[in-house]
């Protein structure tokens, strides 16, 4: 096997041990894909449905271990292989068995590390159905936008899925992934690895405040519930989730090349009739010298959000596509 290498990151001083751990991760990234690993991750409330039955409790695959994330025995893996993970802390033990601290997701012919399930802590990195849907979005426009791409940026970019779709397609661009979670930074620049991509580079970033000039292409795919615990992963803000995403539409307006174009994938929640989100988006964009669209993806997604207190006022949550172009 190849020795494992990460691109570099402009951010703060990696702690070395982090930058052993990620490099082992980029092992085990590639002993996955030379194995052909695929699993394609779905909403938490399907996999907690999947882990409950009897059948599952105890992973009997690879698929299991680093998919569903089920606690396993040690003759499943090779003794070197379980040690070596052991000492990075990739796995750790788990009532008498062992447990991945990491799952691993296959979009298309790649595979992209991201947090072990529950994710439940500030700092995981979230990868799933809408990593999917914004990927469709990202892919679509990528086929229809005739303008040039020298420079993209994705915005809470958590595990890269989004810069990297782009630095795949547009081999010339110059594509930066930012977040305000080293640890989704960490992971992306995994990841990039694994997809073999030099043209991404990983920043420390609250949306684009650590970044400088216009840009050809802005993408985000950012939290859209209002969480009660406001983790950073999930916590959109207020007007049920809607605020950060308005916020994005804002800052991202006026940072678009002539010719460049935002595209925004995010859930909208409606109460009474009314989409939050679109509400406050269109006093931004309903402007000259900006076109765009507007569309539902899905009219219907975490449904069971609507037993909760918060949303309590809510009919749906939908998951919407907003691109806007910057046409003079």
């Amino acid at each position: 096997m190849s020795q494992a290498t990460l691109p570099s990151q402009p951010i703060e001083t990696v702690n070395p041990d982090d930058r052993t751990h990620d490099l082992a991760l980029v092992q085990l990234g590639r002993r996955l894909q030379a194995d052909q690993y695929q699993f394609t991750t779905v909403t938490p409330l399907t996999h907690q449905r999947n882990n409950a039955r009897e059948r599952n409790h105890q992973a009997q695959s690879l698929r299991d271990i680093f998919g569903w994330n089920r606690p396993f025995a040690s003759d499943l893996l090779p003794e070197a292989e379980l040690q070596a993970l052991l000492s990075h802390a990739i796995i750790r033990a788990h009532a008498g068995l062992w447990i991945s601290e990491v799952r691993w997701s296959s979009l298309h012919d790649h595979l992209f590390v991201h947090s072990a399930f529950p994710t439940v802590s500030n700092d995981s990195v979230f990868f799933g159905p809408d990593t999917y849907r914004f990927a469709q979005a990202i892919e679509e426009h990528l086929r229809t936008s005739t303008h040039p791409i020298r420079t993209a940026v994705d915005i809470g970019c958590g595990s890269g899925a989004g810069a990297i779709l782009i630095a795949k397609a547009r081999h010339d661009a110059q594509v930066l992934a930012l977040d305000i979670n080293p640890t989704a930074l960490r992971f992306t620049a995994v990841n990039a690895a694994l997809a073999e991509v030099d043209n991404v580079s990983a920043w420390h970033s609250d949306l684009l405040a650590s970044a400088s000039g216009e840009f050809d292409l802005i993408v985000a795919n950012p939290p859209y519930m209002q969480d009660t615990q406001k983790r950073a992963y999930r916590h959109g803000g207020e007007r049920l989730g809607s605020e950060l995403s308005v916020r994005i539409v804002e800052q991202a307006i006026g940072r678009l090349t002539v010719g460049g174009s935002l595209v925004l994938y995010t859930g909208s929640p409606w109460v009474e009739g009314v989409d939050l989100f679109l509400e406050h988006a269109r006093l931004l964009v309903d402007k000259p010298g900006l076109s765009w669209s507007y569309r539902e993806m899905d009219p219907d997604v975490f449904g069971e959000e609507l037993d909760t207190e918060t949303y309590v006022s809510a009919e749906r949550i939908a998951a919407v596509v907003l691109t806007v172009t910057r046409t003079s």
